[in-house]
């Protein structure tokens, strides 16, 4: 709702932007259980699919986790035989993780869902719209990331 100057209420769109994402992490993580995925192994996979053989902690600052977070998730994925630890040469006490086969398969229908899932939403705004949100979406980040008072 808007006041007498015509202003949105910017807690009401808060909560609006709150509402929506928890709605969209919904609607995809449903996709995901289907394929057999969470949404933090999907992370994982897709974000292997950009770069791999990265270490446990430069995945857990990827992805804003925490180490023992990474470390268990990345245990439940190896058991599954979706990635691999492979000792790095320089320090035998940090392991590279690297898709198999299998776990780029996952990945690459993870993507495929979430590919889905824009094309039926937001796919559907028109070009104007799609580009004043990610604008907006750019801003916010921007204020977000900003040093607080």
């Amino acid at each position: 709702m808007a006041d007498q100057t015509g202003a949105s209420d910017p807690l009401r769109v808060w909560f609006r932007l709150m509402r929506l994402e928890t709605r969209m992490r919904t609607a995809v993580a449903e996709g995901l259980r289907q394929i057999g995925l969470s949404v933090p192994q999907c992370d994982v996979l897709t974000t292997l699919t950009e770069q791999e053989g990265v270490s446990q902690q430069d995945l857990a600052k990827r992805l804003y986790v925490t180490k023992g977070n990474i470390s268990g998730l990345i245990d439940r994925l190896v058991a599954a035989g979706l990635v691999e630890r492979r000792a790095i040469a320089a320090d035998k006490r940090q392991h590279a993780v690297f898709l198999t086969l299998a776990g780029r398969a996952s990945a690459e229908q993870a993507i495929a869902c979430q590919r889905r899932f824009v094309a039926r939403t937001i796919g559907r705004l028109p070009a104007e719209d799609l580009s004043s949100l990610e604008r907006l979406l750019v801003a916010t980040r921007d204020l977000v990331r900003a040093p607080g008072e």
